[in-house]
């Protein structure tokens, strides 16, 4: 079932953290598939909210937050990988609070 659905992920990079771990992290943004850049500070990937297809990011007190318009596969893939990456740039185990990282 290829359907376009939303997604919605938290992830432990915390609003608090220093602003070279923020550096990284935007490298991380720019290197994942589907990058196109900052709109009014949002990062995006593949479209925009007018968009049927898109990701996008904001920093919030319960970490670093994504929401998606995808295909469930496509999405699994996509913040896997941004999981992934971020665990091997930022040098502790990236993922979701809910699921026991802090």
């Amino acid at each position: 079932m290829n359907r376009i659905s939303a997604h919605q992920c938290n992830l432990n990079i915390w609003h608090d953290l220093p602003e070279e771990v923020w550096s990284k992290v935007a490298d991380i943004y720019k290197a994942m598939p589907g990058w196109i850049g900052y709109h009014n500070g949002i990062p995006y990937w593949f479209g925009q909210e007018k968009d049927e297809v898109y990701i996008e990011a904001s920093v919030e007190p319960s970490g670093l937050s994504f929401y998606a318009q995808m295909t469930k596969s496509d999405w699994d893939s996509w913040i896997e990988r941004f999981k992934s990456e971020a665990t091997q740039v930022l040098g502790y185990d990236v993922g979701e609070p809910e699921d026991g990282f802090v």
